[in-house]
């Protein structure tokens, strides 16, 4: 079989993880928006995806974290089948939890995979740098959601105090339009980035990539950001649901202070090259904005739920991808 071969076949993979993850995060940019019915459906996943695609451009530092920063890959055999096997770790996450409509970070899935493959493959996980990069930002980035989200919110309400209930609300589905561009933006920057720093890992190890260039092939990103847009617009409406309606009822201010809160975050994490999870911005955003109406008002049990499905989706993912590297193992004769 030609070297260039198995190499196409991680980035297919790759591109299938992408694609995975447009509709299962489509929700995060999105789901404020339709529910309050500041946009319908169709256009919310039009614009994300055009959102989406402008972002993918933007995040080469978060890129660069994923392609070298999480797990030393062996040039050869060994370090595509660690890139395969950590791709099909995170799909496996992506489709067990969108059919529970269950809103978990493909980004920690991708990160879990990948963690996952290389312990089993006995290849080094940079732990100092997963402790900084990754966790650290995952357990800020949802407190900062939600202590922004209440602030975002509270000001709000002050500041439009004496509006017109009515004239208020149809102000901000207009605004709600600019908030969710925002949110799409953030994403596009964080999730197609990471997919092509696991292009670029597979490139290294097959020998297509020089090791340390800090440039990204434009081919890479176009190619990232076009299916991520793509899985976008495929929509995820279980999880979209979850996010709209089943946290809490969100009126238009609600969902854009919701909005600019995790895009914010998101923006904020980009500049750093963290890879932070935008599931994570938008749900802790929407509880911090729901609790200036009510801690009541918030269903904590389905929050509980969620945030289940986040402290699991490192292991789960990376188990899964452990066991098919394994497998991988055998098949190929490593």
């Amino acid at each position: 079989m030609d070297s260039w071969i198995p190499v196409a076949l991680v980035v297919a993979l790759a591109m299938g993880f992408n694609y995975t993850n447009g509709f299962h995060d489509a929700a995060n940019a999105i789901a404020t928006s339709v529910s309050t019915r500041a946009l319908t459906p169709r256009i919310a996943l039009a614009m994300a995806a055009v959102a989406n695609l402008f972002g993918a451009f933007f995040g080469t530092k978060v890129a660069a974290t994923i392609g070298s920063g999480i797990i030393d890959a062996p040039a050869g055999t060994v370090g595509l089948t660690i890139c395969a096997a950590g791709l099909v770790g995170a799909i496996s996450w992506n489709m067990l939890t969108w059919w529970f409509g269950l809103p978990s970070s493909s980004s920690h899935a991708l990160i879990g995979g990948l963690g996952g493959a290389a312990l089993a493959a006995s290849s080094v996980v940079h732990w100092g740098k997963v402790f900084e990069k990754v966790i650290l930002p995952m357990i800020a980035s949802p407190i900062v959601g939600l202590v922004v989200g209440y602030l975002v919110m509270t000001a709000i309400l002050w500041l439009f105090r004496r509006g017109h209930p009515g004239r208020v609300n149809r102000g901000f589905r207009y605004a709600q339009t600019v908030s969710a561009a925002a949110m799409a933006f953030g994403h596009g920057m964080q999730d197609a980035a990471k997919t092509a720093g696991v292009v670029v890992l597979a490139l290294t190890v097959g020998g297509f990539h020089s090791e340390g260039s800090a440039a990204i092939p434009l081919w890479v990103l176009v190619m990232s950001a076009v299916v991520i847009s793509l899985g976008t617009y495929a929509g995820g409406w279980r999880i979209m649901r979850t996010l709209g309606r089943r946290i809490i009822h969100l009126d238009p201010p609600q969902g854009f202070a919701a909005e600019t809160t995790a895009a914010a975050v998101l923006y904020a994490a980009t500049a750093t090259g963290a890879p932070i999870s935008t599931t994570h911005a938008i749900t802790s955003a929407i509880m911090g904005v729901g609790s200036t109406k009510s801690l009541k008002a918030v269903r904590w049990g389905v929050a509980k739920n969620i945030v289940g499905a986040w402290i699991f989706t490192f292991p789960g993912a990376g188990l899964v991808a452990a066991l098919v590297f394994l497998v991988l193992k055998v098949a190929v004769g490593l």
